[in-house]
């Protein structure tokens, strides 16, 4: 797949500085956040904690959650993101998920490996589905929602490679072109080792999204001596069939 400069994207969008932000949806939103992050259920006492507020707006916020199904409550009275927050989340890049997931299902069976796909989230990449490989033992686990920044990891450099420099930092002003990056836009796929998780490495290639920022299908396996350029390859093959799909 060629991954080299132009992207056929448009801009994403940019905020508006007129109107302060809502500090209240501001807090709602990060009670979301801090509940994904979190194995368990949270009492209000914990969520207040972690929110810098008092146990009262606490309450406040995650009931009005608990009223739109993004949050839960157990029998025990702690609270856990809702069946809600599924609902919504099908419909993020609904085309592109539909357009992935049989693909991602014959890579990661094939492979033996979690195959995912990474979507743009300003300096961060965000999975948006992951499929683990059948009866796969042993494999690396990629949760939806999971995130780490541009400047670690595979997806990050494929993405990176698909816009190009000049419209990298047109986008992120300051924020690093990595020169592996220039490697992936002429390979055509990306490869890091050791970035996000000590021991396990990933090879990602970029999907171009008509009328949307690029996104990265991606494998992660535990660092081992197999053919790199040859899975570099594999998965640019089937990111450049999900984008043919699009």
């Amino acid at each position: 797949m060629n991954a080299q400069g132009a992207t056929g994207t448009d801009a994403a969008p940019r905020m508006t500085s007129g109107a302060p932000p809502s500090q209240t949806l501001s807090r709602g939103i990060r009670v979301l956040e801090i509940l994904a992050d979190t194995t368990g259920a949270m009492t209000i006492a914990e969520i207040a904690g972690a929110l810098g507020v008092h146990r009262s707006i606490a309450y406040r916020i995650v009931r009005t959650l608990e009223d739109h199904g993004l949050v839960l409550k157990d029998v025990a009275g702690g609270f856990r993101i809702g069946p809600g927050m599924a609902t919504l989340a099908r419909g993020v890049a609904r085309d592109l998920q539909s357009a992935a997931l049989p693909e991602l299902t014959a890579l990661a069976a094939e492979l033996r490996m979690t195959a995912f796909i990474a979507v743009w989230d300003r300096r961060h990449c965000v999975t948006l589905v992951a499929v683990e490989p059948p009866h796969g033992e042993g494999t690396i686990v990629q949760r939806p929602g999971s995130r780490h920044r541009f400047d670690a990891g595979a997806p990050g450099i494929a993405i990176q490679a698909a816009l190009g420099e000049a419209r990298w930092e047109q986008l992120s002003p300051g924020e690093l072109f990595r020169d592996e990056s220039r490697v992936a836009a002429a390979t055509g796929y990306a490869v890091s080792h050791d970035e996000v998780i000590l021991g396990v490495s990933s090879v990602a290639a970029p999907i171009l999204v008509p009328g949307h920022m690029p996104a990265a299908l991606a494998v992660v396996y535990v660092r081992s001596d197999l053919d790199e350029a040859g899975l570099g390859r594999q998965v640019a093959r089937t990111a450049h069939a999900v984008g043919a799909l699009l």
